[in-house]
């Protein structure tokens, strides 16, 4: 299985391990806080393949947060439908690897709040898969949001697909 990094506007580019402890060290900087853990992911077709851009957000509720991402490129179909789907199983991804390591972790917030932010929303073409989606991330024991609350995908990882 290849290795997973993510870029970070104010740390520069980090593998999952290192993005993890970089969560842990904000959260540790104000543990009193309450936070949530976001992880978002957008695509966009391209003339070779779509481009899923998957964005992991620590957002330190009522006082910002930061963000990392990671950018790929896949030769897939290019039907929403199809990429809606990968977008979901690629945040569910990037959530169960975060989510091991806090098991894991003895140091961290056992209440951190796992959401996974959709591109899908009840207006537009997508509305017809909200309730599948929605249902394969609470089925995987996460909170699901969608637009216009799902920032995580359609702001945070939206704005690096292009």
């Amino acid at each position: 299985m290849p290795s997973i990094y993510f870029n970070s506007p104010t740390e520069g580019r980090l593998n999952l391990k290192e993005t993890y402890d970089s969560i842990i060290k904000y959260m540790q900087s104000e543990p009193e806080r309450e936070y949530k853990l976001v992880i978002g992911t957008d695509s966009q077709t391209m003339e070779k393949g779509v481009q899923f851009v998957t964005a992991v957000i620590i957002y330190r509720v009522g006082k910002g947060g930061r963000f990392f991402y990671r950018r790929m490129r896949e030769n897939i179909g290019r039907s929403l439908r199809q990429r809606i789907f990968y977008e979901t199983a690629k945040s569910l991804e990037v959530a169960s690897k975060m989510t091991h390591m806090l098991a894991e972790d003895d140091t961290c917030n056992d209440n951190l709040h796992v959401e996974i932010h959709l591109d899908v929303g009840r207006k537009g073409p997508t509305n017809e898969m909200v309730k599948e989606v929605v249902g394969m991330v609470t089925g995987s024991g996460y909170g699901a949001k969608i637009k216009p609350d799902s920032y995580g995908a359609s702001k945070v990882a939206d704005k690096y697909t292009r």
